[in-house]
């Protein structure tokens, strides 16, 4: 029976500081790093062992990865990293104060950019300070300006079709680590949840959440592993 792992990264320096982060690298907290430690711990005594795994482009990540693969005597395993598992791109909203935003835009207008599923945040100026664009990871991709939870879907559900499904179907328990918006897209896709319905999902960090899934890849359940 196909089992996959989803783990969203322990807590950013810009989640403790309440800032859009989107494609900006920011590192973990201690705190990140302790809830890094803890999902591996727990991965550990609940007997979860992957075959292999998966993270973005985002040091938030794959500092989580390693770490909980490190604690679970398992940074051997096979690790793949691709873009399409990065965090949802918030466009000209990133670094700045989701609360400071508020007071400027207003709540009925964040709640929109944060929370609606097809309308994605205003773009960013192409001289931002936090343009990505030339970073050399992203050589040979288009970096986004902006994108909705809409358009994160449309880049995340390739990759699961034609390099995550086909490892789950192979046998493989696979591990997934990444962040909000893009695990909020796999478990839309996996728990079958309609439009309106995904964006009130909230994923903590540091939390592993175990799929059970059939030969065809269909939920049978899912839960947090703490709860178990």
């Amino acid at each position: 029976m196909p089992q996959l792992i989803l783990l969203r990264h322990g807590q950013s320096q810009w989640n403790l500081e309440n800032r859009f982060t989107g494609w900006w690298d920011v590192d973990v907290t201690e705190k990140g790093i302790e809830e890094a430690l803890a999902a591996g711990q727990l991965m550990k005594e609940r007997g979860i062992d992957p075959d292999i795994c998966f993270t973005s482009l985002q040091t938030r990540a794959i500092k989580t990865l390693n770490l909980a693969l490190e604690e679970m005597g398992r940074l051997w395993l096979p690790v793949e990293k691709n873009y399409r598992l990065n965090e949802r791109h918030y466009g000209g909203l990133t670094g700045l104060n989701k609360q400071e935003t508020r007071d400027k835009h207003g709540d009925e207008q964040v709640h929109i950019w944060r929370r609606s599923f097809d309308t994605p945040p205003p773009p960013m100026a192409t001289d931002s300070e936090f343009q990505m664009s030339n970073d050399p990871r992203y050589k040979g991709i288009e970096v986004p300006a902006t994108e909705s939870l809409k358009d994160t879907i449309v880049r995340v559900l390739p990759y699961w079709k034609t390099r995550i499904a086909p490892e789950l179907q192979n046998g493989q328990t696979v591990l997934i680590s990444a962040h909000g918006n893009s695990l909020r897209a796999l478990v839309k896709h996996l728990s079958n949840i309609p439009d309106d319905e995904i964006t009130g999902l909230e994923i903590p960090t540091g939390q592993p959440i175990i799929y059970e899934l059939d030969d065809d890849l269909n939920e049978i359940e899912h839960y947090y592993l703490s709860e178990r």
